[in-house]
Formats: structure tokens, sequence, C-alpha cells
């Protein structure tokens, strides 16, 4: 099947064509950092994670939500989600490797990667979290390209397919969970240091994941002659407003619990990002625009006329994608890092070359989703015509 991908129109080899300049000019400063060290970003002793494990975290999220396509069509029989489903698979596997790549640039040193394998340790949850990504990998792949596949030759999917797909739900929700005992397990870091973390994580991504699979659809319908389907979109419209709705919940008892405590040391962090501290305050504006951001398009969803509108849809869902990235991306991290554990403040901003590498995984992982969907609605519009 993968024919299809080298068959296309101009516009198809053009975006091809701009992806894969962007991933150049990335991969060029990515080999200016490999020789001069992480010294080019804007990290440091006390911000270690910054802008690279930002983005991986955020599209750990995009990966897990394909089990919101998944769950419905192979263990509820929803059938109309078999239109979409093979979409949030293959977005799933673009997000997951660009989640191995941002690693791999934040390690410094890719050769650092085998002692994960050569020196196993069950008990890090960075192990855990090794396992778990590689194994979705392939699971979606696997599943993906099967099912697709079957679907092409008008048979019912191989027999040990099942099983995987079984084992893939479960397996969704478990990368986040594990990504966020990444950061929920560290005693020294107050802000993070909440049995709400992974809720917050899970619904952070069933709110963005979805968001973009629509926008995703809506772009494949206006390009293609494959139609995901009105309902489908819309399906999954109300997944987002839902997930959007409790995101913003979970947020609020967290505010309460920090507040109403009156813990120093949680009250920080949130003073830091939402009313600066000690006279730093860098993300004050885009935290207060991702929160009200996220409650404004979390009310307007609410409204199915809104919903049913595409054009508003597509606006909310955009509004939704952003306010989620800034708030887990750049909140998330840099806020559990200030002030440090001894009330230092360092703050932190990607620098210029690390801004352009973070684009070039961006653009590397488009370029993998782009080639995905080539070959997959290639092969809905042979089996539609």
């Amino acid at each position: 099947m993968l024919e299809k991908a080298l068959v296309g129109s101009k516009r198809y080899y053009t975006l091809l064509a701009i992806l894969a300049a962007i991933f150049g000019v990335g991969f060029l400063f990515y080999l200016r950092q490999l020789t001069f060290g992480l010294g080019i970003t804007g990290l440091g002793r006390d911000v270690s994670w910054g802008f690279y494990i930002a983005q991986f975290t955020y599209l750990v999220g995009v990966a897990a939500s394909a089990v919101m396509v998944v769950l419905p069509y192979y263990l509820h029989n929803y059938k109309a989600f078999g239109r979409v489903t093979i979409l949030g698979e293959f977005l799933a596997v673009a997000a997951v490797s660009m989640c191995m790549l941002f690693i791999v640039i934040d390690l410094g040193r890719p050769d650092r990667l085998l002692n994960v394998l050569l020196y196993p340790t069950p008990n890090s949850v960075l192990f855990w979290d090794m396992v778990v990504l590689n194994g979705y990998l392939l699971l979606n792949i696997f599943i993906g390209w099967n099912v697709l596949e079957a679907e092409r030759n008008e048979v019912a999917p191989p027999g040990w397919i099942k099983p995987l797909i079984y084992i893939s739900i479960p397996w969704a929700v478990s990368i986040h969970t594990v990504t966020a005992f990444l950061y929920a397990g560290l005693p020294g870091r107050g802000f993070w240091l909440t049995a709400v973390m992974a809720p917050r994580f899970l619904s952070s991504a069933f709110a963005a994941g979805p968001a973009l699979l629509i926008l995703l659809c809506l772009i494949v319908r206006k390009y293609t002659k494959f139609d995901p389907g009105k309902e489908q979109i819309q399906t999954l419209a109300k997944i987002v407003t839902y997930a959007t709705i409790i995101n913003i919940f979970l947020f609020f008892c967290e505010v309460f619990t920090v507040f109403y405590s009156q813990i120093p040391e949680h009250m920080q962090h949130f003073t830091y990002l939402f009313f600066g501290l000690h006279g730093h305050g860098k993300l004050v504006p885009f935290m207060w625009f991702s929160l009200l951001g996220m409650i404004f398009a979390a009310l307007m969803l609410v409204n199915p006329n809104n919903r049913r509108d595409e054009k508003k849809l597509a606006v909310l869902c955009g509004l939704v994608i952003i306010t989620t990235w800034i708030d887990k991306g750049l909140g998330l991290i840099t806020g559990g890092f200030v002030p440090n554990p001894l009330d230092k403040i360092t703050e932190y901003w990607p620098t210029v070359p690390e801004t352009f590498i973070t684009l070039g995984v961006w653009a590397a992982g488009f370029l993998i989703l782009t080639i995905l969907y080539k070959v997959a609605v290639s092969i809905k519009e042979e089996i539609g015509a």
C-alpha cells in the first residue's frame, strides 16, 4: 500500500517539500546542538526540562487520544467511527514518533538511549515510559496497517489483530498515566506532587487529541474525495466539549486544594504562573490566555449550534489545542521548576536554536502523518469508487 504515497497532486508534493525543508533547517540546528551541547538551549541547572519535554508531554496526550475513536468502534460497536478510526490510529503513530524524537534531542547525546536497554531499571518510571511508548507505537502500526489492508481487500481483518486492539485500549491510557507519574513521583516539586496529575493529563489529552483529529478530518474532506462524515465529527466535538470541561474542573480542584491549605511551596508555583513572583512573570499573559481561552471554548462548545457550525467548530478546536498546549507545555514544565526547592527563581525561555529544532521535529511528525494519511485516504477513495 505504500505505493499510494508515491502518487499525488502538485499540492501534495508541495506540502511534502515544505515539511521536508522545515525538518532540514531543524536538523541543521540539531547538528549544532550535537556538537556544542545543550548549552545552546535555555536549559540549565535549575530548569533541566524545557521546550523539548513540553512537546513530548503534550504529544503523548495526542497519541493517547486515539483511544477515543478506537474504544467506541471496536468495543461498543459504534460503526460510524469506522471512517475515522484509521485517521486516529495514524495520528497516534505520528505523535509517538515525535515524542521519541523529542526525547532523543533532549538527551543531548543519542547514544545515551542505549543505557536504557543495556542497564534496564524496572524500578524507574522512565524505563516503563520507554516500554509503553514503544509498545503503543508498534500496536498502532500493526493494527492500523492490517485493518486498512483487510478493508482494501474486502476481507475480515486477521484474527490475531483483535487481541491487539483490546490490548491497545488500556495501553493508550497507560502511556499518558506513566508520563504523568514522571512528574507526580518527584517529592521535591510541589507543583507536580498531586494525585490529580494523571487525570488532568488524560482530560487535556482527550480534549486536544480529538480537537486536532476534527481539524484533520475537515482538511481531508476539503482536499480529497473522502468524507470522514458529519456524524463522526459531531461525536468527536462532544468528546472535546466534555473533556475540556473536566480538565477545567480538575484545574480548579487543584487551585482550591493549594490555596485553601495555604502550603507556601505549592502556592508559589501558581502565584508565579498567574501573577508573577518577585518581579518575574514571563508566563503570566500566556497562562491567563490559556485559562480564559479554555473556559471560553468550553462555554461555546456546550451550545450544539456552535458545534454544528463547522467553521465555528474549527476555530474552537484550534483554541482548545492552543490553550491546552500552553497549559500542559509551557505552564506545567516551567511552573514545576520555578521557583526551585530553595526558593530561587530562574526563568526559562526557549532559545532560537531550540525553537527551530522543535519546529523540525513537528515537521518530521507531520511529514509522517501526511504520508500515512495519503495511503489511508487513497484506500478509502478506492473503496468508495
